[in-house]
């Protein structure tokens, strides 16, 4: 039983040497303009979900989500997130710019909640495109932004019909 035992830990520690020296000695890939090695494409997101969801406090929208707010958060959106998120009538043409690719709401959606959404904008994700939008806006506007992306596959038409109507608008 001891030298079974002997045998995990010494695995285990060659595991660990093994993957530092492929990563001091600069084996990784960090470019930017190559596609991901697909073990870190299905590691990465579920890593930072699980972040996500451990840090994001557990505590509702404070603003009630009506037409009026969904159209602020849309405003909010169009204004700030959709050069890398997707606009409402084009798709995202930035996502394989990124890594992990920016999420294309208006095609996809998102299974976070509006909390987790809004504790996304506020603090960002680090290794990724998304910064810290809590250093420039307000926590209302970070709110209203989320609560529009979160309802964003299934917004009611008066809300589709006035952002377009702004969007038009010089």
């Amino acid at each position: 039983m001891k030298n079974f035992l002997l045998g995990i830990v010494a695995t285990l520690v060659a595991l660990g040497l093994g993957t530092f020296v492929y990563l001091r000695l600069g084996f990784a890939e960090v470019r930017a303009d190559l596609p991901p090695a697909a073990w870190e494409m299905q590691l990465f997101p579920t890593f930072v979900r699980a972040s996500v969801q451990r840090r994001a406090p557990r505590i509702p929208n404070p603003y009630p989500t009506t037409d009026a707010l969904l159209i602020e958060g849309g405003k909010v959106y169009l204004e700030g997130c959709a050069g890398c998120h997707g606009g409402l009538d084009k798709p995202d043409e930035n996502s394989g710019a990124l890594f992990p690719p920016a999420p294309d709401f208006p095609r996809a959606g998102t299974a976070y909640t509006e909390t987790q959404i809004f504790w996304i904008a506020k603090h960002g994700l680090r290794r990724t495109g998304m910064f810290a939008a809590g250093m420039f806006n307000s926590d209302e506007k970070l709110w209203k932004a989320a609560a529009f992306i979160y309802h964003i596959k299934s917004l009611p038409p008066n809300v589709k019909a006035a952002l377009e109507e702004k969007k038009a608008a010089p």
